[in-house]
């Protein structure tokens, strides 16, 4: 009796809890031993991946991709053996986090769904970081391929976020894959222009441009003969990055050739009976 009171009078406490800590030191000592190994050990593995893959020279999104998957999956698996180690039932956690899991899952489609865009476009690559595309009706160069969302740059340097999803999911314009781009101007013209003279002074504006390219060869074309105009094709074939530049070039070139010849652009008329 006397031994029950000494343990719930204040010394009892004391030397209660100095008996348990004793007990339990070696547990807690050798987890924390485990995390901080584990948060170095983490770190090298990390280092020596992105290392090999640099090597290797994949890409560098897929790369950042798997690199941060990967940190991702060991800090879990540390985190378990940690508990697991301090003498927490793990099953019980596994399950708490697996219902934790579904509840945020379904909480979450749609960010799940741009996170499996995501997936779909590092593994597949319709673009690559620094290729100029068109989705979801906007222009721009890709600047960063995240995990939910790809950053475009447009031309007037405005930032665009597009969800993952819904761009996997969509019709992608790429006009940096084959390297070079076809433009396609039309000019409209007078009645009274000779076609094959108009064709000739487009054609020699095309072939004195430094930036156009010899193969596959310039083109002019009769696209169409409307009722009040001769419209005009002109096709010639540029390197992308050389395509803005060179488009203003062949208009302002020709309109100052056609000027030179007498040729007449024939301007819009709109249909007075609409």
């Amino acid at each position: 009796m006397e031994v029950k009171q000494d343990i719930f009078s204040g010394e009892g406490y004391i030397k209660e809890f100095f008996k348990t800590l004793i007990d339990y030191s070696p547990k807690l000592i050798s987890a924390f031993i485990i995390l901080f190994v584990g948060i170095y050990t983490i770190r090298f593995i990390n280092r020596l991946v992105k290392k090999i893959m640099i090597k290797r020279e994949l890409d560098p999104t897929l790369s950042k991709f798997l690199a941060d998957i990967l940190i991702w999956v060991l800090r879990v698996l540390l985190f378990v053996t940690f508990i697991s180690k301090l003498g927490i039932e793990t099953s019980s956690f596994v399950a708490i986090l697996g219902a934790a899991g579904l509840a945020v899952g379904l909480s979450l489609q749609g960010s799940l769904s741009n996170f499996a865009g995501g997936m779909l476009i590092i593994l597949f690559k319709p673009f690559r970081v620094g290729d100029t595309i068109e989705a979801q009706g906007v222009i721009g160069t890709v600047s960063e391929i995240q995990i939910f969302v790809t950053k475009l740059i447009s031309a007037n340097n405005q930032t665009i976020f597009i969800p993952n999803g819904i761009l996997s999911n969509g019709i992608i314009t790429n006009f940096s894959v084959a390297g070079m781009r076809r433009m396609d101007l039309v000019f409209s013209l007078s009645y009274d222009t000779d076609i094959k003279v108009a064709k000739d002074v487009v054609m020699e504006v095309m072939k004195s441009h430094d930036n156009v390219l010899k193969n596959p060869e310039p083109m002019v074309i009769v696209r169409d003969l409307t009722d009040n105009a001769i419209h005009l094709a002109i096709r010639p074939w540029t390197k992308n990055e050389d395509f803005g530049q060179t488009s203003s070039d062949i208009l302002e070139n020709c309109k100052t050739a056609f000027d030179k010849k007498g040729i007449v652009i024939q301007p819009f008329v709109r249909d007075s009976a609409k």
